[in-house]
């Protein structure tokens, strides 16, 4: 007859099995381990000892608050001769003695949270469990160690901002493994709306990572629910923070658990979408943050960006928009609710933009489905595919009432951009989601889209062209110019009217004021002519205006007096902040006091005060924001210097994120990479 083992006692033997779990990163304090991989308890017996086929124990695993087998929150088994990997197991791996060494096995499909697992009647423990890309069995799986190192365990990246024309890499600090950020993950899924409505069926669905990161879309924001960052692109942010004001994740999570579950204020899209990732990595789900450069917001899914303007070609706001750029998040899951092709990488968005299914969230959606035009396919395939895809019409709305069609070339879904594995570099992803421009694979996708407007698109007029043209040094404080560039192919003298002008742009397109504007009645060009117009920005006209983006949005519009015909060319340009550059003074070397010696040199032509330098960095600043602010002001031309200590907590490749921020030149970022010895 079987006989239970009397336990006195266990060791959960953390250190070893966090470390063989790739979680020590959260400390070793518990025991945090990833599904269908085994993990290992010592047990001290009270008397006797255990004896192969005669002694037995049962267990009981169990997460959320109503556990049940229908669900798969719960979970019986026994011992068994030796531990299976695709579902809840145990066997005993030590000889025969007063020392029981169990190696217990979740299953690959198991819910992810918080676990009890009750050890016969003798005692309870309590581990979390999560998502396993190591595993075969498991649906984040991802056969690939460089890529699991970037896109799970890094706890840094480069999120790239700027124009197309011009990306520029932003550091964060995705900092998902640092003290306690865990804990506010979990809590993350416990507040969101399914879960309060119906516990038991959630936590079954957090088995599924599409769930998962559906319920992440939905409460990274909080439009409908109690949701992390509350979201504001206008007007001032003096009853919070700007969105610019983020180095990394880790602040915003920690202050949204300590409010109260309050949404924090303010976040954009990078914001967003960084968030996003440092739970999704959090909790095992392989995660990148990507950038789509003139990103379209097509509010009425028709695949088109209507646009007006009036007669200056000034444009006139309508709902939908041209974003700079835009950035989401991509999770790595197999679908099985779809074909086999469509596995990898699927695109997620939690800046709320449009509801989907009630709520404001975005995706998961196949990358595969976007670039072949599978409009049918969840989630919300066809914003996704607009955002990379819709087509553009610009109409110009006279002051009789009166409108007329204009000719402008906008490609929307321009260089995609994310961190390359293994380096700071960026990686252009665009073929993931498109076609090559013009080939017949974009064609039959636009066809399988219905996307008839993009296939009867207008070709360019070939008689006369209009095109922008910058210079390679555009920087925030100097004087410089743009150009407006008109060339005339046909055989024949032309005659025109060019209007030039400029004005301050948020990056998702609110216009801002005047930089500057001309009113050329006369341009007369020669067959084969070209006529170059330069338009002078002047730092004492444009410095007010600017927004935290740096953005200038040029726009010439071109009349024909011959044909009527009417030309738009638009380009942003974004203006480069000054460099920051980081010197280490001393050894870098685990739980050894290091300095950094920043300075930036003030561009402006005009002081700079209420100057301050901040740091942060995953595993350096021992998640928090270490500040300096400086006494005195910066001059025209002055350096503003610092040297802040910090003491770094675990060896490898760290990054340490720096800010500026200053009453004229607001939050200016940079960062070094450093590497911590032992």
């Amino acid at each position: 007859m079987a006989q239970a083992l009397d336990i006195d006692r266990w060791n959960l033997e953390c250190e070893f099995n966090n470390t063989d779990h790739r979680t020590d990163l959260n400390g070793v304090d518990r025991l945090i381990v990833r599904r269908g991989q085994p993990f290992t308890i010592s047990l001290y017996l009270r008397s006797g000892n255990y004896q192969a086929g005669v002694s037995s124990l049962d267990f009981v695993a169990e997460t959320g608050p109503q556990p049940s087998e229908q669900y798969g929150t719960r979970a019986s088994f026994g011992l068994s001769a030796n531990t299976d990997t695709s579902r809840w197991s145990a066997a005993v791996t030590s000889p025969p003695g007063d020392m029981v060494t169990l190696s217990i096995c979740s299953a690959p499909d198991a819910p992810i949270g918080r676990y009890t697992l009750t050890l016969g009647r003798s005692g309870r423990i309590e581990f979390v469990l999560l998502f396993n890309p190591w595993c075969p069995g498991d649906a984040v799986y991802m056969d690939n160690e460089q890529s699991l190192a970037e896109y799970v365990l890094s706890q840094d990246g480069i999120i790239f901002r700027g124009s197309y024309k011009h990306p520029i890499p932003t550091p964060w600090n995705f900092g998902q493994f640092e003290s306690g950020i865990l804990d506010v993950c979990l809590r993350i899924l416990d507040m969101n709306p399914k879960y309060l409505r119906n516990p038991g069926k959630d936590c079954s669905g957090r088995r599924n990572p599409i769930y998962v990161s559906r319920v992440l879309s939905a409460m990274v924001n909080c439009n409908d629910d109690k949701g992390v960052l509350l979201g504001k692109w206008t007007d001032g942010y003096e009853d919070g923070v700007s969105p610019m004001f983020w180095k990394g994740s880790v602040e915003i999570l920690r202050n949204w658990d300590t409010q109260a579950c309050q949404p924090v204020r303010y976040g954009q899209c990078w914001v967003f979408a960084a968030v996003a990732c440092s739970i999704s990595r959090a909790l095992g789900i392989p995660c990148r943050v990507i950038t789509n450069y003139l990103s379209a917001h097509d509010n009425n899914n028709n695949l088109v960006i209507e646009r007006y303007i009036n007669e200056n070609g000034e444009p006139i706001q309508r709902g939908e928009m041209i974003w700079n750029y835009h950035c989401w998040l991509e999770n790595w899951m197999t679908r099985p609710d779809l074909k086999p092709d469509f596995n990898g990488w699927q695109a997620s968005d939690p800046t709320p933009q449009e509801k989907s299914e009630g709520v404001y969230c975005c995706g998961p959606v196949p990358l595969r489905a976007i670039k072949e035009g599978k409009l049918t396919f969840t989630y919300d395939a066809p914003f996704v595919f607009a955002e990379v895809n819709a087509d553009v019409i610009t109409t110009m709305r006279k002051k009789d009432g009166s409108t007329s069609n204009v000719t402008s070339i906008t490609v929307v879904g321009q260089k995609i951009s994310t961190k390359s594995v293994g380096s700071d570099a960026r990686e252009d992803i665009t073929h993931l989601y498109k076609y090559p421009e013009g080939s017949d694979e974009e064609r039959e996708a636009f066809k399988k889209a219905n996307h008839q407007n993009k296939l009867i698109h207008q070709q360019q007029n070939q008689g006369l062209q209009l095109t922008i043209k910058v210079t390679s040094d555009m920087r925030k404080g100097c004087d410089f110019d743009v150009y407006a560039v008109v060339t005339n192919n046909t055989q024949s003298e032309k005659k025109c009217r060019l209007l030039f002008g400029s004005c301050a742009v948020t990056y998702n397109g609110v216009l801002g004021g005047n930089c500057g504007f001309k009113d050329l009645l006369n341009v007369e060009l020669s067959p084969g002519g070209e006529r170059r117009v330069p338009l002078r920005l002047n730092y004492s006209k444009y410095g007010g205006l600017l927004t935290e983006d740096n953005l200038v949005r040029l726009a010439a519009l071109l009349l024909d007096y011959t044909t009527r015909e009417q030309m738009l060319a638009v380009r942003n340009i974004v203006l480069d902040n000054p460099e920051i550059k980081v010197r280490i003074l001393g050894e870098p070397k685990e739980n050894r006091k290091l300095a950094a010696e920043i300075t930036l040199q003030n561009p402006l032509p005009e002081t700079l005060e209420d100057c301050c330098f901040s740091i942060e960095g995953a595993n350096l600043t021992g998640g928090r924001i270490i500040s300096e602010r400086l006494a005195s002001t910066v001059g025209p031309g002055e350096d503003a210097k610092v040297k802040i200590y910090f003491t770094p907590t675990h060896s490898g490749l760290r990054k340490l994120v720096v800010d500026f921020d200053s009453n004229k030149l607001c939050h200016v970022k940079g960062y070094r990479n450093v590497i911590i010895g032992k």
